[in-house]
């Protein structure tokens, strides 16, 4: 007798298959941490004077710091079924991956009862897309992606790595 596919229960689905918000207030406070990650593409010459602080808008990093904090810590107004969370701490990071290649990551960490990898994708998709806005006027064929969940551990769970990807270094 052929074996029937397992049924993937998806926790924002209530038994009609409506939407739903999770209930967690069973679950354990634990110290939750996720990073994630995203590559944007632009002319090489357009990455050296965004690292140079020379684009006409101005320090596009430190308004990309600042939009992907204030993104993360907002997260449950962008994705309607996120828990809003107390955020204990979020750091962006920004390092020349190729040429004309700018990687961003966002590690975004709390203690509590749901995890934090829609903060992390949220502060680093704001990061990326602010990067856009600084450096449109001089590229309009920026790339933006692939935007991914590196890292993720506690709760239930437990640890999720990516494939090829580290743990993160303490901080």
């Amino acid at each position: 007798m052929p074996r029937r596919p397992r049924q993937l229960k998806l926790s924002h689905l209530s038994a009609d298959g409506s939407a739903r918000m999770v209930d967690v207030s069973g679950k354990a406070v634990t110290v939750r941490e996720a990073r994630a990650s995203a590559a944007v593409r632009m002319r090489p010459a357009v990455l050296r004077a965004l690292l140079a602080d020379e684009l006409p808008k101005g320090d596009a990093l430190a308004a990309a710091r600042l939009a992907g904090v204030l993104a993360a810590k907002r997260t449950a107004e962008w994705i309607p079924l996120c828990h809003p969370l107390p955020l204990d701490w979020v750091h962006l990071e920004f390092a020349r991956a190729a040429s004309g290649t700018l990687e961003i990551t966002c590690t975004a960490r709390t203690t509590a009862r749901t995890g934090v990898e829609m903060e992390a994708l949220v502060g680093v998709s704001a990061a990326a897309l602010t990067i856009y806005d600084m450096a449109k006027a001089a590229d309009k064929g920026i790339v933006i992606g692939p935007i991914r969940l590196e890292y993720k551990s506690g709760g239930k769970s437990g640890t999720y790595r990516a494939p090829g990807v580290s743990a993160p270094s303490s901080t």
